[in-house]
């Protein structure tokens, strides 16, 4: 056990990277309520890990799921301690010109409007409090770019300066970290590289790592692009 228990509050939990980091964060001995956009996912989370995370079903898309869940959460648990805005989508290869406007849509709405949701309901509560780190996943394709996922770099480009603006706004003990979870093998890097996903670690490999430096994030890692460490 940890010497001091964290609240975690995580989107994207029942998928991937945010999967791992769920069961990473509870083995570690700290709560986490997590959301997930589809009810049988949560209801399995549910069924596995139970009291005292709390897992619910929610489209950061939609504002007022968002803005419901919140409230719930800090009415239970309070203020979160770490905040990961991890939940996003990835469009299917192609060029700019060849991508569906509602598929564009989708993945803008989900990557950078999802996180602006989360980070709207949420972080109030830990100003009023004055403490709390959060963390908007970028990515490689958020510092550097590649042909067929121009939706997505775009995304990660702008969470990348959305997460640098909001962290010259924060109040002093407070973090706001834009972070490259690095290369992992999970459906959406299936998606881009085929079978050369089998090339780089899995989701869970990936979480030994990324969990504890998740932890050992601080207020003087404020505003910094980070890599999470091989």
């Amino acid at each position: 056990m940890p010497t001091e228990s964290k609240f975690v509050v995580l989107t994207g939990a029942s998928r991937g990277l945010g999967r791992a980091m769920t069961a990473g964060f509870i083995e570690s001995g700290h709560t986490v309520a997590g959301c997930s956009r589809s009810l049988g996912s949560v209801k399995h989370l549910e069924s596995e890990f139970g009291e005292p995370h709390q897992f619910d079903c929610v489209d950061v898309c939609d504002d007022e799921q968002v803005r419901a869940w919140a409230t719930a959460v800090i009415k239970k648990h309070g203020p979160p301690d770490l905040l990961v805005n991890n939940a996003a989508v990835i469009n299917e290869n192609a060029p700019l010109w060849d991508v569906p406007a509602g598929e564009f849509s989708d993945v803008i709405d989900i990557n950078i409007k999802g996180v602006a949701n989360v980070i709207r309901h949420f972080v109030p509560s830990m100003v009023n409090r004055n403490s709390g780190i959060v963390v908007n996943f970028s990515s490689g394709w958020g510092r550097s770019t590649s042909p067929d996922v121009a939706p997505y770099c775009a995304t990660k480009w702008a969470i990348e300066g959305l997460t640098q603006a909001m962290a010259q706004e924060l109040p002093e003990g407070m973090a706001a970290i834009p972070l490259n979870p690095g290369v992992i093998n999970t459906e959406m890097l299936q998606s881009c590289f085929g079978h050369g996903a089998d090339d780089y670690p899995n989701a869970e490999q990936w979480s030994k790592n990324a969990v504890p430096f998740l932890l050992s994030l601080t207020v003087d890692h404020n505003g910094e692009p980070l890599t999470v460490p091989l």
